[in-house]
């Protein structure tokens, strides 16, 4: 099996060989280490991860501007920021940017490699290797869950990965109630403050994008979940 390609950056040398050690003892990581954002971004270009894990407060380039120039070139590479500090601002930051997921630390390298093994596993289970199956027709809008387009007449929208994952799952569900429970713990893996804050920017990107459509919308059912109607 292949190892996952996993860059780490981190500007604690003495953690960042200790992580860096224990994954790759594991036998699932290759692991490339950078020690400032600056450094990250280069390693990203040159190492072509699978996975990228960061955290937040670094010197030079601080890890939420190098994931926002990473998410320029792509959308789909999995990304952990780690951070030692609360900050909502951070959080809800992090989210827009299409941040997979959080982790708090002090970490210990067994927990890291749990969220990482989560994160992939979901998208894997996402993933499918026949397009055609993931191009879906409703109103006036051509959804390819694939590219991670939506598309009304000539004019073809770039979806993000949590656009994609949010709107793929309400038009699975179209016409029934998707519990905001079930989109956080599914796609998120955590049901908090930041999370919510998250989905309901998402959804109103996505409202923005269906609006040309008047048979099309996404209903919110205060305090229970969001219901996707095609009329």
């Amino acid at each position: 099996m292949d190892k996952i390609k996993l860059l780490f950056v981190e500007d604690d040398a003495a953690f960042s060989y200790i992580v860096k050690t224990s994954l790759e003892l594991t036998e699932k990581y290759e692991v490339q280490t950078a020690f400032d954002g600056k450094e990250g971004l280069e390693m990203y270009f040159a190492f072509d991860p699978d996975v990228v894990v960061a955290d937040i407060e670094m010197p030079v380039l601080d890890g939420m501007d190098m994931v926002k120039k990473i998410r320029d070139e792509s959308e789909l590479i999995p990304i952990l920021l780690a951070t030692g500090q609360t900050n909502v601002q951070n959080v809800l930051k992090g989210y827009n940017l299409n941040v997979d997921n959080f982790i708090k630390k002090p970490y210990i390298p067994e927990e890291l490699d749990a969220h990482i093994q989560a994160i992939l596993r979901r998208i894997n289970h996402s993933s499918t290797n026949d397009e055609q199956e993931n191009v879906i027709r409703f109103g006036k809008y051509i959804f390819n869950v694939y590219k991670q387009t939506l598309q009304y007449k000539e004019i073809k929208h770039k979806l993000s990965v949590r656009e994609t994952q949010i709107l793929e799952r309400l038009y699975k569900q179209r016409g029934k109630l998707v519990l905001r429970k079930q989109l956080l713990e599914e796609l998120w893996e955590a049901n908090n403050y930041f999370t919510s804050r998250s989905l309901d920017v998402f959804v109103n990107k996505l409202r923005k994008l269906l609006s040309d459509d008047p048979a099309i919308k996404i209903e919110t059912v205060w305090g229970k979940g969001l219901l996707l109607s095609i009329t």
